[in-house]
């Protein structure tokens, strides 16, 4: 496996190599501009002494008289206050008459070639190879009374001189700069180390890895999902957020706008609130959307950071509800069912124990004469074996409760709609059971039957089921098939017409409600339907186990 520097290690390296390769090229910079300032210098202080000095009236009239020993007292005593690396006076024939190092010199002609232009009157500046070595030295003329060039003045200092001065000051320069680069390795290291906590000791891959995870989250989530900072500015927010709030805009687009910009202000918002505590499954609006939401507050190292909205469509919710609903409603039929057979048989289990056969057997042909009857009638009529399970449950409930069923004769379906699902007919019918079933409980006194006609016309499905219970009065008609309404006092209710009213609308149908005489109400269901819309036909319905159908 090859191995791999960390991010601190990586960090701290390119800090280390950009300040090193900075400063190399500013010291190699400075270093160059040094040594060309202090050529400059020297070479200006080398012409400002030579020019001073040829100026000197007791030096002019001693070169003019040749007087060696005053012009050798005079210049030591100049050349013991200068810095100069040497001085040389020489006359109008360029021979020596002073050498500030070497005095032997004296009556030699000077070196460098440099002499014409001077004796010609001009002040130059050159650097040569003379007698001592390579310099930077500057000339001068010597003028006598009559303005008539009698000597040179020679000013100079040595090229390793001004070397050793920019050497000098390059290495205090580095030592300024190396103190300098420890600080910044010493900041660079910290620097690195405390990225890296920030970033929580993961590497940078790891955290590319873990946006591209949180964003395919994000997206996979059902519910939508808003995180919003600490001004109520969207960071995030998925797919799903979008849709159910109807936006069309890019999430780039919306990270960094006012939320209130997004969703229209409701109290959930409110900033007040949402500093006291967090929320979960409170029922708002959100754009004209009624949604169940939760609000958590984000926070990090005691800083509250921001906050994390989740919410989904309160109509999901309000559909598993009903859904759940009607199953547990096909469970009580079924237990229904299990007790009224338990005891069925528990009685002919104790008359077959005592030996009384002859009366088992006519309490079999008792209790079975009108079952089948009912079994062989729903069976025979309804393509749906889950319909007809269904309807012979809720006629044993109701029975169980003192209330019958009674099944028009002419009760038939052959075909199911396409656009009706069977689990869904069987919730429409279910359903509207029920509710006859329980108004005719209400009503307090005999119970009257509920009537029941299932028939799949030509051109539509009608379902109709009449009770004879409390009715319904005229102003409730319009409105108990929304969600919640109801009017009866207790219990799980409000929620099964509405369920009936989706799915007929869904189907393209519609439902009527009307009075029954004397009392009660009959609901009417009419779901059209075409011929090439029906699902494929079914004939009559066994429900006995294959066994008992073949010996029957």
């Amino acid at each position: 496996m090859r191995f791999r520097f960390s991010f601190q290690i990586k960090l701290f390296t390119y800090l280390v190599v950009l300040f090193v390769t900075l400063f190399s090229i500013v010291g190699i910079y400075y270093y160059h501009d040094i040594e060309r300032q202090l050529y400059e210098d020297m070479g200006v202080r080398a012409k400002v002494q030579a020019e001073e000095i040829a100026l000197i009236p007791s030096l002019i009239s001693a070169v003019e008289n040749r007087d060696f020993s005053k012009i050798n007292s005079l210049m030591k005593n100049i050349s013991a206050h200068s810095d100069a690396s040497y001085m040389v006076i020489g006359d109008g024939n360029a021979v020596h008459l002073f050498h500030s190092i070497y005095a032997d010199r004296v009556g030699e002609m000077l070196v460098g070639g440099d002499n014409t232009e001077v004796l010609a009157g001009k002040s130059i500046t050159t650097i040569r190879l003379g007698g001592i070595g390579l310099s930077l030295r500057s000339k001068a003329p010597i003028f006598n009374a009559e303005g008539k060039v009698i000597g040179i003045v020679s000013v100079g200092y040595l090229t390793s001189h001004i070397n050793n001065l920019t050497t000098e000051k390059v290495i205090s320069i580095l030592l300024t700069a190396t103190t300098l680069l420890l600080a910044l390795f010493t900041f660079s290291w910290f620097f690195s180390r405390s990225i890296k906590k920030q970033m929580f000791s993961l590497e940078p891959r790891d955290i590319g890895l873990l946006v591209r995870q949180q964003k395919a989250l994000m997206e996979s989530i059902y519910e939508g999902v808003i995180a919003i900072d600490e001004q109520s500015r969207i960071a995030v927010i998925n797919q799903a957020a979008k849709k159910l709030l109807g936006l069309n805009t890019p999430s780039r687009e919306l990270r960094g706008q006012p939320l209130k910009h997004v969703v229209a202000p409701v109290s959930f918002f409110n900033p007040q609130v949402m500093l006291e505590k967090d929320i979960h499954d409170e029922i708002c609006l959100f754009n004209n959307l009624t949604v169940i939401a939760s609000r958590v507050r984000i926070m990090l190292e005691n800083q509250l950071q921001g906050w994390v909205i989740t919410f989904r469509d309160c109509s999901d919710i309000d559909r598993l509800s009903i859904q759940l609903s009607q199953v547990q409603r096909y469970a009580d039929n079924l237990r229904v069912m299990r007790h009224e057979q338990l005891n069925w048989t528990a009685t002919l289990a104790g008359l077959l124990h005592m030996g009384r056969y002859d009366e088992a057997i006519r309490y079999i042909e008792a209790q079975s004469e009108s079952a089948q009857e009912l079994l062989d009638f729903v069976s025979a009529r309804f393509c749906s074996p889950q319909l007809c399970g269904l309807l012979l449950g809720k006629y044993a409930r109701a029975r169980e409760k003192g209330v019958e069923l009674v099944f028009d004769p002419a009760c038939r379906l052959a075909r199911l709609p396409a656009t009706l699902s069977e689990t869904e007919l069987m919730s429409v019918i279910g359903n509207l059971l029920d509710n006859a079933i329980e108004a005719t409980l209400l009503r307090g006194c005999e119970a009257e039957p509920v009537e029941v006609y299932i028939v799949c016309a030509a051109n539509e499905l009608v379902i109709e089921v009449a009770d004879h219970g409390i009715g319904i009065a005229p102003e409730w008609r319009e409105r108990i098939f929304s969600l919640g309404v109801t009017s009866k006092p207790e219990g799980d209710h409000g929620l099964g017409l509405h369920l009936v009213a989706s799915y007929v609308s869904h189907a393209g149908g519609s439902i009527e409600v009307s009075d029954n005489s004397p009392t009660g109400a009959v609901f009417s269901v009419f779901i059209p339907k075409n011929a090439n819309d029906m699902t494929t036909g079914c004939g009559p319905v066994s429900i006995w186990p294959k066994e008992l159908e073949e010996s029957k």
